[in-house]
């Protein structure tokens, strides 16, 4: 089967042709267990035979990482990867619209999935869809009434001309956090990226063995 789906996908290199764009929705959703997920996968231009393949990443972006092949479309029927259960998981139709069905989902089934195809001479990804499969959905927590308080500093009688704290000190302490928090965000962000590159990099090292 494995043998099978590599000389299916090298075959589609000739036919691909020009930048391909995919653009996945929604980008991110929560379902509880036993629901019915839909995937949508849209590519902005290309063929019309085109083949997307849907991908999974199961575990957080990690050295190891790695993507699971689910399934693709063709010829009005679903192509499965190895182990994939035909009865939960569906793919159909055409580009430049695709569309992955999950029936009675589980949290094992939890995950980022991409819509893929095959260009020259990368593989093209689509934006990713973040699934969280729950028992029981979390529940916003009710607003309570609090009375605003419009004080920001206090003014206190000095003895010199100087007659009100200055609030200087505290916006200052405030900007220097928020830079502080930003530069984390962007550390871990470029981190997460370099971590993602390399699997998709293991992946493209299989594809084109």
């Amino acid at each position: 089967m494995q043998a099978r789906l590599w000389l299916l996908l090298a075959a589609q290199l000739a036919a691909l042709h020009g930048s391909l764009a995919l653009v996945q929705t929604p980008a991110f959703l929560m379902v509880q267990t036993n629901q019915m997920v839909t995937l949508s996968c849209k590519t902005q231009t290309s063929p019309s035979n085109t083949r997307i393949y849907w991908l999974r990443l199961r575990q957080a972006l990690s050295a190891n990482s790695h993507y699971e092949f689910l399934a693709y479309w063709e010829s009005k029927k679903t192509v499965y990867g190895k182990e994939v259960d035909s009865e939960k998981l569906t793919v159909h139709g055409n580009p430049p619209q695709n569309v992955l069905t999950l029936q009675n989902v589980k949290p094992a089934d939890s995950g980022v999935y991409f819509c893929m195809i095959i260009g020259i001479p990368n593989l093209i990804f689509g934006t990713g869809t973040q699934l969280s499969v729950v028992d029981v959905l979390p529940t916003s927590p009710q607003p309570t009434k609090t009375s605003p308080k419009k004080k920001v500093c206090h003014r206190v009688p000095t003895r010199v001309t100087q007659k009100r704290l200055s609030c200087a000190p505290l916006i200052l302490g405030l900007l220097a956090a928020g830079v502080l928090i930003l530069l984390v965000s962007l550390g871990v962000a470029i981190h997460l990226r370099c971590l993602q590159r390399r699997a998709r990099l293991r992946l493209l090292k299989q594809f084109y063995k």
